[in-house]
């Protein structure tokens, strides 16, 4: 039997990852009804406010749903949010089983759901692919335990670390096939962070164009500080995700980037996507706000002592003290060699 639950607890996690950025400040979760070894619902979230996966799949089973078995990548929700609770209608569709990947992180269910459909007489099972669905979720299990988004770094350096070279030519320094890997993670994260350096000497757009994918356009935050954004910069005078400019009245000129956070998260923005420059990825990382992080690096060689790193501020006095990573993974996109990995604050 349980080769059988993880087969379909990956299938519904499979699911779930068809609606990724698009369910914020909901989870990604999927959904599969199966009867007599055959699959007869399946569903998944698709966004903030419409159906949960739960809801698609006993639809789409109908009467078939009576004694079958339901599988889902994160525990059903049994309290009134933007929808009604899905324990009373996976009740009254006469499931007489459910098996969860993983219990749900939101304090006000983390439980509760799995009890209630216990005491209904329906069977309960927790515990599958805990590692692949906690990852799924890691933005949303953030930030509805902790108050502040899920915050990743996205480095795109040649091999030496530059992002720039001397003269601040900075396009392209990765491929083709390394910029639409970015473009996908931006319409995964809620919203994209620059500093005012970057707007200054990139002028960037920062959405997401995806091809054949219709994608939520990420918030997209300067960090300006005290410096002038003028009203021709591409990112006021293109479509996209809404602009939002931070500044500060403080003499240094720096904004607290953790008080930032926090008023973000108050606005329900539960991921954010840190691409640059140099100054905002060290005073992120350095204020240990940072959870994950995107190294690509090119196979060129820059040089130059004036050019631009990936990682400026101060940095580390000894190398013992240095920011280290854990949880590791390497690969090849198009020509270029993606780094990716957690931070150990």
């Amino acid at each position: 039997m349980r080769s059988e639950d993880e087969k379909y607890i990956k299938a519904a996690l499979e699911l779930a990852k068809k609606a990724k950025g698009m369910t914020s400040p909901n989870p990604c979760v999927g959904a599969i009804v199966v009867k007599d070894g055959k699959v007869v619902g399946k569903g998944f979230h698709r966004f903030a406010g419409g159906p949960h996966a739960e809801i698609y799949a006993l639809r789409q089973a109908g009467k078939k749903a009576k004694g079958a078995t339901m599988y889902v990548s994160l525990e059903p929700c049994s309290h009134y949010g933007r929808t009604p609770p899905c324990t009373d209608t996976i009740i009254r569709s006469g499931i007489k089983r459910l098996v969860a990947a993983i219990k749900d992180p939101n304090p006000v269910n983390n439980g509760r759901g799995l009890r209630i459909l216990r005491s209904h007489g329906i069977k309960t099972v927790v515990g599958f692919l805990e590692t692949e669905a906690c990852e799924l979720n890691e933005d949303f299990i953030k930030y509805i335990t902790n108050k502040l988004p899920f915050v990743t770094v996205k480095v795109a350096q040649s091999l030496d670390g530059k992002i720039a070279t001397r003269t601040g030519d900075s396009k392209w320094i990765t491929g083709g096939k390394a910029r639409e890997f970015v473009h996908k993670l931006r319409s995964e994260h809620d919203a994209v962070m620059v500093g005012a350096g970057t707007i200054l000497k990139d002028d960037p757009l920062l959405t997401a164009r995806v091809r054949g994918t219709r994608v939520k356009q990420p918030l997209r935050i300067i960090l300006a500080g005290r410096t002038k954004i003028p009203d021709k910069a591409r990112i006021f005078n293109s479509k996209g995700g809404n602009v939002l400019i931070a500044s500060t009245k403080d003499n240094s000129g720096r904004v607290d980037i953790r008080s930032l956070l926090r008023e973000l998260a108050k606005r329900e923005v539960t991921s954010v996507l840190i691409e640059g420059g140099g100054e905002t990825v060290a005073s992120a990382l350095e204020a240990g706000l940072v959870d994950k992080v995107y190294f690509f690096i090119a196979s060129k060689i820059i040089g130059g002592r004036k050019a631009t790193t990936s990682v400026e501020g101060e940095g580390v006095e000894k190398a013992g003290k240095a920011i280290r990573l854990k949880k590791m993974s390497y690969r090849k996109i198009g020509d270029d060699l993606l780094i990716e990995g957690y931070v150990i604050n």
